[in-house]
């Protein structure tokens, strides 16, 4: 892949329920057309919250299949397929950038997509031309640890790799409204505190509070009993660069229990956002 002038950004999607890809909503809308702001990559890189391995796991199959790794949803939605093309060459490429990082990463040739890669790329990219790859995340380890992942692969973004953290900004299941109604335009107030607060420190640029939210964010440990959905966040930021700007492009509410919210990451000219520890 031949360098870019300008690399592309990196990209945190909320990509809440299943559901999502059949339900009609503001959230189905915006990332039907996120596509047309970002352009056709040479290449998509996912980290999804529901790949979780001891070591970075790197999708390498030339045709992964399409898992349906849920249950209990309408038959429909298991009938919906992503037949992109996999990205050997550059899954191998990213094993190395890993490696060379420091990180223990293997290629895995058997995986398929899983609904936090194929739900939202099958609205963003419904065509299902683009080569794409997925790794793992660990939800044993920090976010600072997703940080670092993603400053590994930055420079991904100059060969035309769109890197793209799949999670949800909130993820408390025990307060959702999966099957019911639902309501897009508000959520319980932990919910829009803390997508609120999110929101204002990757605004101000404060890597440090956002990599210590369960400790500084309000209802952080209600927001996000388990780490594991906003771990992909962390990665996007880490491959945007040192020096980053955040934008919020879209947030919303889903099941009243899951902010929707998506964020483009891009370099900046402005100060370096390095964390002070390691």
């Amino acid at each position: 892949m031949p360098e870019l002038a300008q690399p592309l950004p990196a990209v945190f999607i909320s990509h809440g329920a299943p559901t999502l890809a059949l339900e009609v909503s503001p959230e189905r809308q915006f990332l039907a057309g996120f596509a047309a702001r970002l352009g056709k990559p040479a290449a998509i890189l996912v980290i999804s919250a529901h790949w979780d391995s001891p070591q970075v796991g790197v999708l390498g199959g030339q045709a992964p299949s399409t898992v349906h790794d849920f249950y209990g949803f309408p038959r429909s939605l298991y009938e919906l397929q992503y037949p992109a093309p996999g990205a050997a060459s550059l899954a191998a490429d990213i094993v190395d950038l890993l490696r060379e990082a420091g990180f223990n990463a293997a290629l895995d040739v058997e995986r398929g997509f899983d609904h936090g890669v194929w739900t939202p790329l099958l609205l963003m990219y419904p065509q299902a031309e683009v080569p794409v790859t997925q790794i793992s995340i660990n939800a044993r380890k920090s976010p600072y640890y997703h940080w670092r992942l993603g400053r590994a692969l930055s420079s991904l973004r100059s060969r035309g790799v769109l890197v793209v953290g799949s999670g949800s900004i909130t993820h408390n299941l025990a307060d959702c409204r999966l099957h019911g109604a639902r309501d897009n335009a508000a959520g319980l107030p932990y919910v829009t505190d803390f997508a609120d607060w999110l929101a204002a420190q990757l605004a101000n640029g404060q890597l440090e509070a956002l990599l210590g939210y369960r400790e500084r964010a309000p209802g952080a440990t209600r927001a996000h009993p388990t780490d594991e959905h906003l771990l992909p966040l962390f990665t996007a930021l880490g491959a945007a660069g040192v020096s980053w700007s955040a934008e919020r492009v879209h947030a919303s509410v889903m099941h009243e229990g899951l902010a929707m919210d998506h964020y483009l990451f891009s370099a900046s000219s402005g100060a370096l956002c390095q964390p002070a520890f390691s």
